[in-house]
Parts: structure tokens; C-alpha cells; sequence
């Protein structure tokens, strides 16, 4: 799997999880300390995040960080 594909894969994973908490992209922001438009453009595969941010989003959303790659 190249890169650009596992970018997108993990967007949509991020979306999934997220709307399975029954969170919105804004809660998810708050939770996270990262913008809105960042969370929204990590889930339509426009921004790549670090390491740094994923490791707060498998917090925010109470995931293990392996669990944001399960796709």
C-alpha cells in the first residue's frame, strides 16, 4: 500500500471512529487541541497528520493509536 493510500484509509478510519462515539468533527477538535478545519481536512485526505496529533486523536476518541490503522 503506498502512502497516499494509507493517508486516505487512515482519514476515513478517523471519521469512522469518530462518528461511532457519536462525535462531531468540532467535539473531536475541542478534545484534541487542534483546529477544526485540520480534523476536517485529516478526514478528506487533504492534510497528513504527525505522529504528535494522531497520538491525540486515538485519546480524544479513547482508541490505542494501532486502532486508528485497523482499515
Amino acid at each position: 500500500m503506498d502512502e497516499k493510500s494509507i493517508y486516505k484509509f487512515l482519514g476515513k478510519r478517523i471519521k469512522f471512529l469518530r462518528e461511532s462515539k457519536g462525535l462531531t468533527q468540532e467535539n473531536l477538535a475541542d478534545k484534541t487541541g487542534l483546529s477544526l478545519d485540520y480534523i476536517g481536512k485529516i478526514e478528506v485526505n487533504i492534510n497528513e497528520p504527525g505522529f504528535k496529533s494522531l497520538i491525540k486523536i486515538a485519546n480524544a476518541l479513547e482508541v490505542h493509536i494501532k486502532d486508528l490503522f485497523d482499515f
